[in-house]
């Protein structure tokens, strides 16, 4: 069911009154923001963490992409206060209390520390309402997302500083809208995302997947097959993509790869920023993309003088005009994987939601082909998983998943199975046993290193009733 455009973009996060000494986290919360701050919180925002069935590194493309929201979330206890002063505090004791004024935002690129994505999203705001003199804020942060997971921790934060910058000044925003504004404030800390993390914390509802599709944003449901369970497993591996130039490495690619496309094609090269934007001038299908690919782009890796000739611009050119800054000093760039890797993604996306509204026998089965060939894809032509993700893959197949893959943007992080629901005992104490018990005593099975998952609601704001 894809919702009316109209509603969908006027809908804000809800507002919900609860009990907070029948919520034992809350309750926790708010006793540990007394103790911090001597006061009370005026209120609560969380905002969840997703698990991508199926879309990887394809939303920056312009394509779709396909996840659903899990319980794991940032939840933000908060006061307003008169001063002009920002206090931010962590109940996770290995995150430092961080302070400065709330009208002199400053976020590091070099350093992608905690307070820095809180700092996003009320930066975001901030700008998008214009305002130069802002109320100060305490408030203390507890997050039950595993960072550098793949679950999106970063974003679920910055989500949750502007809601929380929202609600504190008053005003009022659809979902869609901040959504939009916190995808584009999440660039300040140098990461160039494409949207999927924002778009599906706020716009989530319990018990559906979403297809989720880019200009002009939008969310459709996807039932997923009742006889089948997602499980997230978690390799264990850390990885922080505001830290690397891995994942801005692979945007610039598959950049590049739309530029040198569109150049032999003879379209408007120097106006393209997208793989998508390519196959919607040129009016042809994703199979037909793929055979364009074939013939335009080699296998071998072009060099910066290369990419120069094909677009007709200088090497200075290159770095300044199209490189992000710290992608600039790179020397050779893998086109052809990376747009392969992007145009059967997107179809792989497609065929995932038809399965789920055609419903065959069948369908767990054919999810899970097509959640292996989004694996392989990531793995050989997008480079983007690493040892302990493939072997993680391989035991989750191994013991009973139809199919698995890695999710997020890989390099570490966790992996997504569909196992049919009957398997799911024997199939978590196998995996257990198979991965964390025999890799090292430093893979202790976490709370949330295993764990089956279903389609969580979005951001949402409490107030004590």
């Amino acid at each position: 069911m894809q919702r009316d455009l109209a509603s969908m973009a006027a809908e804000e996060p809800t507002t919900r009154r609860v009990l907070v000494a029948e919520h034992p986290r809350l309750l926790k919360l708010k006793e540990m923001f007394n103790s911090k701050f001597g006061s009370t919180p005026k209120f609560y925002v969380r905002a969840p963490g997703r698990v991508n069935i199926i879309g990887e590194h394809i939303d920056y493309c312009g394509y779709s992409v396909l996840p659903m929201a899990v319980e794991q979330d940032m939840l933000i206890a908060v006061e307003p206060v008169k001063t002009h002063t920002l206090q931010l505090a962590n109940t996770n004791p290995l995150y430092p209390d961080f302070s400065t004024s709330a009208n002199n935002i400053h976020i590091d690129k070099t350093k992608p520390v905690w307070h820095n994505y809180f700092l996003c999203g009320f930066k975001g705001i901030q700008e998008h309402f214009g305002l130069s003199k802002l109320t100060g804020m305490n408030c203390l942060v507890d997050g039950n997302i595993p960072p550098g997971s793949g679950l999106s921790s970063s974003s679920a934060l910055v989500c949750c500083a502007g809601l929380v910058t929202l609600t504190v000044l008053g005003m009022s925003l659809s979902k869609v809208e901040l959504a939009e504004i916190c995808a584009k404030s999440e660039r300040y800390i140098g990461t160039e995302g494409g949207g999927m993390d924002q778009s599906i914390s706020f716009l989530a509802e319990e018990g559906t997947a979403k297809l989720i599709e880019f200009s002009p944003l939008r969310a459709t449901d996807v039932k997923l097959p009742s006889g089948a369970v997602f499980v997230i497993a978690n390799s264990c591996v850390e990885m922080n993509k505001a830290a690397t130039s891995h994942f801005n490495l692979r945007v610039m690619e598959c950049r590049l790869a739309a530029k040198v496309l569109a150049k032999h094609k003879g379209l408007q090269w120097d106006k393209v920023l997208r793989l998508e934007e390519v196959q919607t001038q040129l009016g042809i299908s994703l199979e037909e993309m793929l055979l364009v690919t074939e013939d335009v782009l080699h296998a071998e890796p072009y060099s910066r003088e290369e990419i120069c000739k094909c677009l007709g611009i200088s090497v200075e050119e290159l770095r300044t005009q199209i490189l992000s800054p710290n992608t600039q000093d790179e020397l050779t760039f893998k086109l052809y994987q990376r747009a392969k890797h992007v145009y059967s993604e997107a179809a792989r996306v497609l065929q995932f939601k038809q399965v789920c509204e055609e419903a065959p026998a069948n369908a767990v089965q054919l999810l899970g082909e097509l959640m292996n060939q989004s694996h392989r894809s990531c793995r050989d032509m997008y480079e983007c998983s690493c040892p302990e993700l493939d072997q993680l893959v391989d035991i989750c197949r191994k013991f009973g998943a139809r199919g698995s893959r890695l999710t997020g943007a890989g390099w570490g992080g966790c992996t997504v199975s569909i196992v049919p629901t009957d398997m799911l005992p024997s199939f978590l104490t196998n995996v257990h046993e198979a991965y964390y018990r025999r890799n090292s005593s430093s893979l202790a099975l976490e709370k949330h290193s295993l764990f089956a998952t279903k389609p969580g609601g979005g951001a949402l704001v409490f107030l004590e009733a």
